[in-house]
């Protein structure tokens, strides 16, 4: 497959809130590539990398639901926290993964979890959420020991790819992370050659002159 056509793909955590506002985002991208949706488990990913996650550190826990909140209402989408955050996101992203990333399974669970503000665990929501992939019976799938496999193959692609975080896309090799990171990536498809020189060339060799001792 060339470069041209080669998918973009989202690796994304039902966990996220960011992940929710940025799937607004994913038809601009697809006006250059089509995209493939890749549930992975970001707790997985902090812990390769060795990192706390922004829930875990009390204050940026209470900044990074008010950021969310906030953006969401600057960018017009409808927006509610599930009952309790963090949750365990394992059921439904091994339930996404059964659907193979369907995107219509994927919108509706971010539909559920974070513009209803539904339990991710709740047997009905996904349910709901198979129905919308077309199939009504994948939740048996949630205990599937190859569907748990392919969930842990897909996050650990993602770490060798250098994924630090969700949502990110995977473009030829570049990493885009976040939801303001979408104009971005975008500006890349239109002009990828516009970050081979210059300052992005330069900071993306940048040495470092001081590591913090951990």
């Amino acid at each position: 497959m060339s470069p041209v056509t080669k998918p973009a793909i989202w690796y994304f955590d039902i966990i996220s809130p960011f992940a929710h506002l940025a799937l607004s985002k994913l038809d601009d991208i697809r006006a250059y590539r089509p995209v493939e949706l890749k549930p992975i488990v970001f707790g997985a990913v902090l812990k390769a990398w060795g990192q706390l996650g922004p829930a875990e550190i009390a204050p940026k826990r209470v900044h990074t639901y008010r950021l969310a909140t906030h953006l969401a209402e600057a960018m017009g989408i409808p927006f509610r926290f599930p009952p309790s955050h963090p949750f365990n996101p394992l059921a439904m992203l091994r339930l996404l993964t059964a659907l193979e990333g369907d995107e219509h399974a994927v919108a509706e669970a971010f539909r559920l979890v974070w513009a209803e503000g539904r339990d991710a665990n709740d047997p009905q929501v996904l349910g709901l959420v198979a129905i919308a992939g077309g199939q009504p019976d994948a939740v048996q799938a949630i205990g599937y020991q190859n569907v748990k496999d392919s969930l842990r193959q897909n996050t650990e692609e993602a770490v060798a790819a250098g994924i630090f975080g969700v949502p990110s896309l995977l473009i030829d090799g570049e990493i885009f992370w976040g939801v303001d990171a979408m104009a971005m990536a975008c500006d890349y498809l239109a002009a990828p050659e516009a970050f081979l020189g210059g300052e992005m060339a330069r900071v993306s060799t940048l040495p470092a002159s001081v590591q913090r001792q951990l």
